[in-house]
């Protein structure tokens, strides 16, 4: 047997993480995107999109989390969500004030009404489900090494 297939859960763990991981994904990104007409949002949204990779990392393990989704990659899209949050914030400043709507409302009820607040959506989701598995993955690699220590 490969090293792959003794890392992680049992078969049927993996499979259901195979079949499911991609649709939790997409749910997390439809939480982010809809979060202005309906419940949800860039931190529900976001703490949805951590959970598909931590599903990974505890069906598969860290190596196959980390092809995935790399510890250089979460921490840049974390860094991204901020700058993009703070930029739009600022961005405001040019109609008078922090978080000014700078772009037309539209029709309430369709997916671009809200303005800046889908942008805002996206930016905390991005900053959120970074961060959450950035987390995540420095509680794992905190028990790894507390188990090599012993």
């Amino acid at each position: 047997m490969s090293r792959e297939h003794d890392q992680g859960m049992s078969l049927i763990v993996k499979t259901i993480t195979r079949l499911t991981v991609g649709l939790i994904l997409l749910y997390g990104i439809y939480i982010i995107s809809h979060g202005h007409v309906s419940p949800g949002g860039g931190f529900a949204g976001g703490v949805i999109v951590a959970l598909s990779f931590v599903h990974l990392m505890l069906a598969y393990g860290k190596e196959a989390a980390f092809k995935k989704l790399s510890k250089q990659a979460a921490s840049f899209f974390e860094s991204a969500g901020a700058i993009i949050f703070l930029t739009i914030a600022l961005l405001g400043f040019a109609g008078g004030y922090f978080f000014f709507n700078f772009l037309a409302k539209g029709e309430p009820f369709k997916l671009f009404s809200a303005g800046i607040i889908p942008l805002c959506n996206v930016a905390i989701g991005l900053k959120v489900g970074a961060g959450l598995f950035g987390i995540f993955v420095a509680l794992v690699l905190l028990k790894f090494e507390s188990e090599d220590k012993k």
